[in-house]
C-alpha cells in the first residue's frame, strides 16, 4: 500500500474530528445563551418582586395664578424712606390632596413649585402656612378663595389623607408666565423619595 493511500484515512479522521468539535462548540454557545436568558429573566423577576409602591400619592385639585405688578411703598420696616422698587410677580396657588399609603408616618418638610420655561426650569419654595394666610392680608385685592393652608412641616400617619393649599411666587411678567411649557410641584418627604405631581389641567388666572 502506498503512502498516499495510508494518509487518506488520517485526513478523513481529522475532518470528522473537526466537524464533531464544531458541533460541540455550537451546543456550548446555545447552552450559554439559554443560561444568560434565564439569569436575565430571574434578575428582572427579583427586581420587580422587590419594588414597592410609593409611600405617598397625591392629587392636584386646582391651580390658580395671579399675575400682578408690584410697587414698594418707599418705606422700610422702621418707616424710614427708601427708594421705591417695582417688579412683575406671579402668585401661584395650589390646592392639593396628599395620601400616605405606607405603614409608617411620612414627614413632609418642603414643597417646591417648578415652572418650565424656554430657558429651563424656575423653582420657587412654597410659603409657610403663616405666610400663606398673610398673603391675603398683604394683597387684599385677591379674588382667590382663602382656603386652609397646607402645613409645609406636616406628618401624615399611615392611611391618612391631608388636603390644603400653598402659594409660591415667581418674579416674572404675565407674558412670561403664559409662555411657560410646563408646571409641576415637588413634595419632599424625609427618608422617602420626592413626590412630583405634574399639572396637566388648565391653570385658572385670577
Amino acid at each position: 500500500m502506498s503512502l498516499l493511500h495510508q494518509d487518506a484515512p488520517e485526513e478523513t479522521d481529522d475532518a470528522a474530528r473537526g466537524e464533531a468539535f464544531t458541533k460541540g462548540s455550537s451546543h456550548v454557545v446555545w447552552a450559554s445563551l439559554a443560561a444568560a436568558i434565564i439569569v436575565t429573566i430571574s434578575i428582572a423577576a427579583f427586581v420587580m418582586a422587590g419594588e414597592k409602591p410609593p409611600a405617598a400619592t397625591g392629587e392636584i385639585v386646582r391651580v390658580w395664578a395671579h399675575p400682578m405688578h408690584v410697587e414698594t411703598s418707599g418705606l422700610d420696616a422702621n418707616g424710614a424712606p427708601m427708594p421705591k422698587q417695582s417688579f412683575d410677580q406671579v402668585l401661584v396657588f395650589l390646592q392639593v390632596r396628599l395620601h400616605n399609603q405606607s405603614k409608617s408616618p411620612l414627614f413632609l418638610h418642603q414643597v417646591v413649585t417648578n415652572a418650565t420655561m424656554g430657558e429651563g426650569i424656575r423653582s420657587s419654595y412654597a410659603a409657610s402656612a403663616a405666610d400663606f394666610d398673610r398673603t391675603f392680608v398683604v394683597y387684599p385685592g385677591l379674588t382667590i378663595g382663602h382656603g386652609k393652608a397646607l402645613p409645609i412641616e406636616a406628618t401624615l400617619d399611615p392611611g391618612q389623607t391631608m388636603e390644603g393649599e400653598i402659594v409660591s411666587s415667581f418674579k416674572m411678567s404675565k407674558q412670561e408666565w403664559e409662555a411657560r411649557k410646563g408646571l409641576s410641584f415637588t413634595f419632599a418627604f424625609r427618608y422617602q423619595p420626592n413626590l412630583v405631581l405634574e399639572s396637566k389641567a388648565a391653570v385658572t388666572e385670577q
